[in-house]
């Protein structure tokens, strides 16, 4: 599964990389701090492709923000989100609750890196122990993660003109991980390349097969893995450090013991 990852790119850089004209992206989007520890129910950046409504033969591309965790628009209330941030590519084109956006709701999450536990073999407290690793393309690049979204009507708001009586919401789609990621985690997100974005985006496009077909898990040698700390495994920390690979002996800061405190002789 997908269930961290690291999103610090600035508006301005995606809004080159996913040729987004300046006027459509979201004053939301401006505002989300980077993230280097993105949790299911937080805010994401997410590039989506609309109708036109005043020409809907047209289409418009767009920089939004949706919060991670799907929310069909049939569901009753948005408690179902937290156990959809992924779905599967073997099953997504039938499964009820991702069938309909996988048709016309695709969407690109951009971001740095995601992240993946390595379970060991060795024990801690009769406990095995899970090593974080961050996964990322090594040239620096945008990942563009294939995701979906949807948009759910909250009936507590009466008026459907207002922003708020639309949730927004989005879920990353996986499959399984290649040969050389696979010893870290048997899952891993299905990445856009540059030259599908169009055709992924495109909400006018809905045949399955076709859809699947844009879709590649990432080439060998693609992606490049590395341990950093356990921090990254509790939402509590953020920051730039959580990205940091664990120096060549594998100490973890986080396992530092405090140092002890400075006393004063009179």
């Amino acid at each position: 599964m997908c269930g961290r990852y690291a999103s610090s790119r600035d508006p301005s850089d995606l809004v080159v990389e996913f040729e987004i004209e300046a006027g459509n992206v979201r004053e939301s989007v401006q505002e989300l701090p980077d993230n280097y520890n993105v949790a299911p129910t937080d805010q994401v950046i997410a590039v989506v492709e609309r109708k036109n409504r005043e020409q809907p033969e047209d289409t418009v591309r767009k920089l939004t923000t949706v919060k991670w965790g799907l929310v069909p628009s049939w569901a009753k209330d948005t408690s179902i989100g937290s156990r959809l941030i992924n779905a599967r590519m073997e099953t997504v084109a039938e499964k009820p609750a991702f069938k309909k956006a996988f048709a016309t709701r695709r969407c690109i999450l951009p971001a740095d890196g995601y992240y993946e536990w390595y379970t060991a073999e060795e024990k801690v407290n009769g406990k095995p122990v899970k090593q974080p690793y961050f996964i990322h393309p090594p040239d620096g690049s945008v990942l563009a993660m294939a995701g979906l979204y949807e948009i759910w009507r909250d009936k507590s708001v009466q008026d459907a003109e207002k922003d708020e009586a639309w949730l927004w919401t989005c879920t990353v789609l996986t499959t399984s991980a290649t040969d050389d990621l696979g010893r870290i985690h048997d899952r891993m997100p299905l990445l856009v390349e540059r030259e599908r974005y169009d055709a992924w985006l495109d909400p006018l496009s809905s045949d399955p097969d076709d859809l699947l077909d844009l879709l590649v898990p990432a080439a060998p040698g693609r992606l490049e893995a590395y341990a950093v700390s356990k921090a990254v495994s509790s939402v509590k920390n953020n920051g730039p450090h959580l990205v940091d690979p664990l120096p060549p002996d594998g100490a973890d800061p986080i396992d530092k013991p405090p140092a002890p405190e400075e006393t004063t002789l009179f």
